[in-house]
């Protein structure tokens, strides 16, 4: 179901998401009524409303619907919560005061240990990469591309540097022979997991990652809140040990942050 405010979506107020698609958005792993990373959810929904509709939202509301929308669930799924204006179409786009709304959809978690990724590179850079906005287009071309040549996603590389920036709709983390963990410094969407697993300590300061360096690195991982730390075991031609052991700590410092109950 979608709601807006604890009532389902009509037709008419999802048209202009469906036609218009000016909106932004952010998917949270909800596990017994719990989310990991909350806090950082909200920050996203409320700077992210600012930067693309000029408006401040209602802190306390978006809890309450969020909150209304978990409360008495159980198990654990993906909850996506996209804001967005009912009322705005490509006629009167910038020129009416936005009023935007969230709407709450959820959808299963994948179930079990996700298998290692195969990813292959591109040149691409995102539109407005710190705005998680609803305009997927471009991105998931890009993976069906891979994907249609034997690669399970792709991964963006900036064309003109050409140092490594961002997964599809992940992003990526490195372990360099030393055992160090290395973030790319490039223009991507601060992801929550990737924030929350810095923070708690895993991960050196940003360092630019040329993609003709990617070799030379031990392993590979991607981070995103619906797959946690997903292990790569290759990019393009270079293959990785995906069981590597810092992985693996990666794996229980990001299980080991608390997760507060909504």
């Amino acid at each position: 179901m979608a709601t807006i405010h604890g009532i389902e979506a009509t037709p008419d107020e999802l048209r202009a998401l469906a036609l218009t698609g000016y909106g932004h958005f952010t998917s949270m792993h909800v596990e017994a009524g719990a989310v990991r990373g909350f806090d950082l959810h909200l920050e996203r929904l409320i700077s992210n409303a600012k930067a693309v509709f000029d408006v401040v939202l209602d802190r306390e509301v978006l809890v309450a619907d969020i909150r209304a929308a978990i409360t008495g669930s159980i198990g654990s799924y993906t909850l996506r919560v996209t804001v967005f204006d009912p009322a705005i179409n490509l006629g009167n786009i910038g020129t009416v005061t936005a009023r935007p709304v969230p709407l709450i959809t959820s959808r299963p978690s994948g179930v079990g240990t996700l298998p290692p990724l195969r990813v292959k590179s591109t040149g691409f850079q995102r539109d407005t990469p710190e705005i998680k906005h609803v305009g997927l287009f471009s991105s998931l071309r890009h993976r069906v591309t891979a994907k249609k040549a034997g690669f399970d996603d792709v991964l963006f590389v900036d064309p003109i540097s050409p140092n490594v920036s961002e997964g599809s709709t992940w992003n990526i983390g490195f372990i360099d022979p030393d055992g160090a963990v290395i973030w790319p410094d490039a223009a991507v969407l601060p992801g929550v997991t990737m924030s929350l697993l810095r923070d708690a300590g895993g991960g050196q300061p940003l360092r630019k990652v040329p993609v003709g360096q990617v070799g030379q690195m031990r392993a590979a991982f991607a981070t995103n809140a619906s797959i946690g730390v997903r292990p790569i075991s290759a990019i393009d031609n270079h293959s990785f040990d995906p069981n590597d052991l810092m992985i693996a700590d990666l794996q229980r410092i990001y299980a080991a942050i608390p997760t507060p109950r909504v």
